[in-house]
């Protein structure tokens, strides 16, 4: 996993300015992740199936940092996830992967690899 391109991206995630670059301006003020959450941050690398309000169905690699095999599945989005680049059906996607209190994993954001 190429860690230090997306480490960069997440730091520019928490940076209150604007991503330098981006198609789309993002607005950074509505971003409620917690320190643990962001130091908890899991990235994969999937292929999205499908978007609907509130969750992204991908066909990830296997995970090995949370024990997870490459699978399909259906995946939450946080309420305030930052989607970079416009991503559509089929595009190969990097995800930072936010566990929640629940022990359940939300997607904190998405980007066009």
């Amino acid at each position: 996993m190429k860690n230090f391109p997306f480490s960069s991206i997440v730091l520019a995630f928490c940076a209150s300015g604007a991503l330098a670059q981006t198609t789309h301006s993002m607005d950074h003020s509505g971003m409620h992740m917690s320190d643990s959450q962001m130091e908890g941050a899991v990235h994969a690398t999937a292929v999205v199936n499908s978007i609907s309000d509130g969750s992204v169905n991908v066909s990830h690699d296997p995970i090995p940092d949370i024990g997870w095999p490459g699978m399909t599945m259906d995946l939450p989005l946080l309420a305030d996830a930052q989607i970079v680049g416009d991503v559509a059906l089929s595009d190969k996607v990097t995800l930072m992967l936010l566990k929640g209190a629940d022990g359940m994993y939300t997607i904190g954001a998405m980007m066009l690899n």
